[in-house]
C-alpha cells in the first residue's frame, strides 16, 4: 500500500468519528435513526476505496469496487428520499411512483454486479487499482446525476415557497451538503476519468465531498436543532396561532417569533426589542407613557395597549411575564390585529351583533394564549421526562429557604441520591428502558415523601430532595424509607421474562447549626451545602453503593 491509500481511510475515520459524535451527543429519535442509517451508508464509499488499494487480488479488488458503486446508488436514492420527506412531498411515495424511483438505481446496481463483457469496468496493469470504465459506467453517472438533479429541484422549490422558516433552514443545510458532494464527485470524474492523465489518480475527492456534506448535517443537528422533536412541535404549535407572538428573554432579546408576526414586524431572533421605539411609530387613545412605565418598572405585571399605526392597522399589544418564583426570566408579547373591529363599529346595528361574537372569540383566544403562557412557565421549572421540578427551580427555592432557616434557626435536611449502575441498564436494555426506570423510580420516591418535601431531578440519574424542618433522626428514617422503597420497586421490561429493580446510593446532609455570617452570601453557602452532600453521595458509592452516608453540620 502507498501513502495515497490512507487518504480514503483517514476520511472514513473522520466520518466514523462524526457518526459516534452524533450518536453520543443527541437523544436518539426516529429522525436521528434515519439520519444515522444514511450516514452509515455514506461511510462505505471511502472504506471500499481504501480496501481496493489494500488488497492485491484482482477479484477481491473488483468486489470492493462494485460494492462502492452500489453504495453510491444507495446514497443517491437516500438523498432523494430524504429530500422528498424534508420538502413535504411525501405524496410522491405512493406505491406505483415509489417503485419507479427505485427502478433506475436497481437496474444500475444489477449492471454493476454483472459487469457484462467488462462494459462497466476493466482492469489495467493486471489489477483494478488502475482501471478503465465502459459505457455502463457513464450510464450509472447519468442516473446518479438525475437523482441529484431531482433532489436539487425539489429543494429549490421549497426555498422559493412560503414554507416555515424552520423548514427552509433545514433545506438550506441539505442543499449545501448535496451541492458540495456533487461538485467533488464531478471533480473526481473529470480529473480521474475524463482527463485520464498519465499521472497517478487523485484519491479521496468523492470521499472528501461526502465528508463535507456530513459536516453540514452535523451543523444542522446541533446548531439548528434540525431533528429536535420538542423544538419542532413547539414551533408548529405557536405557528398555528393566528395572533403575532414575540418571546423575549430577561434582557429584552428576541428568542422566538411566530409566522403570523413575521410579515408585520422588522425583528429577527437575536435582535434587541425596543418597546418605546415600536410605540413611537403609532398613536393611541390610551396613555402611552403610563403603559411604558408599567412595562419598564413593573415587569411582573400584565399590561396592554391599543395602537393605531401609520399603515392604518389597529393592533392590541399585550404583555405577560414569564417568571419563576416571582423573578422574571422573560416576556410573551402578543399582537392582535383588531382593525376589523374598528371597521365593524362604524357599520349598522346588525353588524354590531357580529362584533359581539367576534369579541367573545377574541376573549377565548386570549384565554388560550394565557394557557400557553402558563405552560411555558411550567416548562421552565419542571423536568421534561419525569414532570418533577428541575435543578434550576430547586436551587432557587433552596437559596430562599436557607435564608429563612438561618434567620429562624430552623433545622433542615437535603438528600442527594443516585441510581446505582444506571449506565449498565442503558447499555443492556436501551435508553428507552433507562428512561422508564427513571420515571418508575421517581414514582416510588414520591410515595415515601411528605407533602412539604420537594423532589427535583438534579441531573441524569441523580435526584435531590429538600426536607424542611427535619432533623437528623427523622431525615435518616426518611432516607431509609426512600432507599428500601426504591429497592423493592419492580419494573416489568417488555420482551423480558424477569422484572427489573435497582438500588440507590444516598448522601444525606442535616443542618442543625447556623451562623449569621452565612446570610451575607446565601448563594455561596448553598453551594457549600450541595458540595457537602455531593461528597457524602460519592462516599456512599465508594463504600459499595446501596447505602446511606450522613453528614451533620
Amino acid at each position: 500500500m502507498d501513502f495515497l491509500s490512507f487518504i480514503d481511510l483517514t476520511l472514513f475515520l473522520l466520518l466514523f468519528a462524526l457518526f459516534v459524535y452524533v450518536f453520543a451527543s443527541v437523544t436518539i429519535t426516529i429522525l436521528h435513526k434515519v439520519y444515522l442509517t444514511f450516514h452509515f451508508c455514506m461511510m462505505f464509499w471511502p472504506i471500499c476505496q481504501f480496501a481496493i488499494r489494500a488488497v492485491d487480488t484482482p477479484k477481491v479488488q473488483l468486489f470492493y469496487l462494485k460494492l462502492s458503486f452500489i453504495d453510491m446508488c444507495l446514497i443517491a436514492v437516500g438523498w432523494l428520499l430524504f429530500t422528498i420527506f424534508l420538502t413535504g412531498h411525501a405524496q410522491f411515495l405512493r406505491k406505483k411512483i415509489s417503485i419507479l424511483l427505485f427502478v433506475p438505481a436497481l437496474f444500475v446496481a444489477i449492471c454493476v454486479i454483472a459487469n457484462p463483457n467488462g462494459k462497466f469496468v476493466l482492469p489495467l496493469q493486471g489489477n483494478y487499482i488502475h482501471r478503465s470504465y465502459g459505457l455502463l459506467f457513464w450510464y450509472l453517472i447519468t442516473v446518479l446525476i438525475g437523482y441529484i438533479a431531482v433532489s436539487l429541484y425539489l429543494m429549490s422549490r421549497a426555498l422559493l415557497s412560503d414554507k416555515a422558516p424552520r423548514i427552509k433552514t433545514q433545506v438550506k443545510q441539505v442543499f449545501k451538503g448535496i451541492t458540495v458532494m456533487t461538485v467533488f464527485i464531478l471533480l473526481d470524474i473529470f480529473f480521474n476519468v475524463v482527463l485520464n492523465l498519465p499521472l497517478p489518480a487523485i484519491p479521496g475527492l468523492t470521499s472528501l465531498g461526502i465528508l463535507l456534506s456530513v459536516i453540514f448535517f452535523v451543523i444542522a443537528i446541533h446548531r439548528d436543532k434540525a431533528f429536535d422533536i420538542v423544538k419542532i412541535a413547539h414551533q408548529d404549535i405557536i405557528d398555528t396561532i393566528d395572533h403575532g407572538i414575540l418571546v423575549l428573554d430577561d434582557n429584552e432579546v428576541v428568542v422566538e417569533i411566530n409566522r403570523a408576526l413575521l410579515p408585520h414586524i422588522d425583528f429577527r431572533i437575536g435582535s434587541l426589542f425596543d418597546m418605546a421605539n415600536l410605540l413611537s411609530k403609532g398613536q393611541s387613545r390610551s396613555n402611552i407613557h403610563l403603559f411604558l412605565q408599567t412595562y419598564q418598572k413593573h415587569p411582573l405585571k400584565r399590561t396592554q395597549i391599543e395602537m393605531k399605526f401609520h399603515n392604518g392597522k389597529h393592533v392590541n399589544i399585550q404583555t405577560a411575564p414569564i417568571s419563576v418564583d416571582n423573578e422574571i426570566v422573560g416576556r410573551v408579547i402578543t399582537f392582535q390585529d383588531v382593525s376589523e373591529l374598528y371597521r365593524l363599529i362604524h357599520e349598522t346595528n346588525f353588524q354590531n351583533e357580529i362584533l359581539q361574537e367576534r369579541n367573545q372569540s377574541l376573549i377565548i383566544k386570549q384565554d388560550e394564549l394565557s394557557l400557553t403562557n402558563r405552560k411555558l412557565e411550567k416548562m421552565a421549572i419542571t423536568d421534561g421526562l419525569t414532570g418533577i421540578y428541575n435543578r434550576l427551580y430547586l436551587t432557587q427555592k433552596l437559596e430562599k429557604e436557607v435564608v429563612n432557616n438561618i434567620k429562624h434557626q430552623i433545622p433542615f435536611s437535603v438528600i442527594l441520591l443516585d441510581i446505582d449502575y444506571f449506565k449498565f441498564i442503558n447499555d443492556s436494555y436501551g435508553h428507552l428502558v433507562g428512561d422508564q426506570m427513571i420515571i418508575s423510580t421517581v414514582t416510588a420516591i414520591q410515595q415515601t415523601l411528605r407533602q412539604t418535601d420537594i423532589l427535583a431531578r438534579y441531573g441524569g440519574e441523580e435526584f435531590i430532595i429538600y426536607l424542611p424542618r427535619t432533623g437528623q433522626l427523622q431525615a435518616n428514617l426518611l432516607a431509609e424509607r426512600v432507599k428500601s422503597t426504591v429497592e423493592s420497586n419492580k419494573m416489568i421490561v417488555k420482551n423480558s421474562p424477569q422484572s427489573l429493580s435497582i438500588t440507590i446510593s444516598i448522601g444525606l446532609l442535616t443542618i442543625n447549626n447556623f451562623t449569621m455570617e452565612s446570610l451575607r452570601s446565601p448563594h455561596t453557602y448553598l453551594n457549600e451545602l450541595l458540595e457537602s452532600v455531593d461528597k457524602a453521595l460519592y462516599k456512599a458509592k465508594e463504600e459499595g453503593r446501596n447505602r446511606i452516608v450522613s453528614v451533620v453540620r
